[in-house]
């Protein structure tokens, strides 16, 4: 099986020992506190899961500069983006304190980790710009990502964690989040050599599932991870109920007995295009998957990047052998009418644009709102059934 990036073993920060988590937990109770962000929460769930591993905590600002400059911490250690615990202030908690870390997405604001503060510094408005640029590739407020990294305070709290609870998505996703060692576990349980995963923080329309069957049959893999978003979106996007349950339907009808599955991770989306395509691939080479399908935009919103920036940082940024899982490149795909099947645009030759079935996602949305499902060509009816439903009930 593929090793993890930076380990011969997955590092999950999670305490699965009853005993120390139960220790931890009471000492928790008379430590120092303090609310953490949503995106510091998500980074303790993905290092809580193995996900991120070899990292042990929340870097400080010289290892998170030099992983937005170099993506290398100070060490050499390969990263593609900082992992930061910032916060507005630190009043009251000193270097070399254990501290309890509340997780702000969940009732009652519970201890997600806990600490060791290594140190505490304050991020210069050079030093945020700089990571914003090299990060976002822009330093546009208008841009969900940049918004969000930039709203969090400027005190960086630095140092190792070990994770008492992965926030809200075991408990409003159980059949769907999966950590980095339970889907490696599930992997071999199948039996399964090579593997694809497929990044998703939308529905799958029909153009999607057949990029999937592209991948599989191209690579000859005997085994799909469609490894879903279930963290925070922009306004607007579809929530993951609705996209988990209209996924298991399309795998159910459309796939194989055995051949795909259908798991979540716990994380709040960045919107960084190229960069956070590199984590994407990442955290997947982490989870055991030996390819990855990289698509137009991929990550991307709006206009900041190019459509393949998310394919040729692979080849221009990431360092060499800095990992084993191997890129599987996709153009858009889509229906094309001349030869009745879902193509690849770019291995179609001799189409012009009106060959393609092609639907924005606002003419989706209106459709769907409307009760109209999209054409067979562009989604399954069974998949559109569960999209209307929702549209409908807005």
């Amino acid at each position: 099986m593929i090793k993890p990036i930076g380990s011969d073993e997955l590092m999950p920060l999670f305490v699965y020992d009853i005993d120390e988590h139960d220790a931890l937990n009471k000492e928790a109770e008379n430590l120092p506190s303090i609310m953490i962000s949503s995106a510091a929460a998500g980074n303790a769930v993905m290092m809580g899961g193995g996900y991120f591993t070899p990292l042990t905590g929340y870097m400080n600002v010289a290892d998170a500069m030099s992983v937005a400059e170099t993506m290398k911490t100070t060490s050499g250690q390969f990263f593609p983006v900082p992992v930061l615990n910032l916060v507005e202030n630190a009043d009251g908690i000193e270097v070399g304190a254990r501290i309890a870390l509340r997780d702000p997405n969940v009732e009652g604001n519970p201890v997600i980790a806990i600490q060791t503060v290594e140190a505490i510094e304050t991020v210069t408005d050079e030093q945020m710009a700089t990571m914003t640029s090299k990060v976002y590739r822009t330093d546009d407020t208008e841009h969900p990502g940049v918004a969000a990294f930039n709203s969090v305070g400027r005190t960086a709290i630095s140092g190792p964690i070990r994770v008492l609870n992965f926030s809200y998505f075991n408990t409003e996703f159980p059949d769907t989040f999966r950590t980095a060692v339970e889907i490696r576990n599930e992997i071999q349980e199948h039996g399964w050599k090579k593997i694809v995963a497929f990044q998703t923080r939308n529905p799958m329309h029909l153009a999607h599932e057949e990029l999937c069957h592209m991948a599989m049959d191209r690579l000859g893999c005997d085994g799909l991870v469609i490894h879903m978003l279930l963290g925070k979106l922009k306004p607007g996007d579809i929530p993951a109920p609705v996209r988990d349950a209209a996924i298991r339907k399309m795998v159910e009808l459309y796939f194989p007995a055995n051949s795909a599955m259908v798991t979540g991770y716990g994380f709040d989306m960045l919107y960084a295009g190229p960069r956070e395509a590199v984590l994407h691939a990442y955290f997947r080479q982490n989870m055991g998957a030996t390819h990855f399908i990289i698509g137009r935009d991929h990550a991307g919103v709006g206009d900041y990047y190019g459509a393949f920036d998310a394919q040729t940082i692979f080849d221009d940024e990431v360092p060499a052998g800095a990992m084993e899982i191997e890129i599987f490149r996709a153009d858009h795909t889509a229906w094309s009418k001349k030869l009745n099947k879902v193509v690849m645009m770019n291995e179609a030759p001799n189409h012009e644009k009106e060959d393609f079935v092609l639907l924005s996602g606002t003419k989706v949305r209106e459709m769907l709102g409307n009760g109209e499902a999209p054409p067979k060509e562009f989604s399954r009816p069974e998949v559109a059934k569960i999209l209307i439903d929702y549209y409908q009930s807005l």
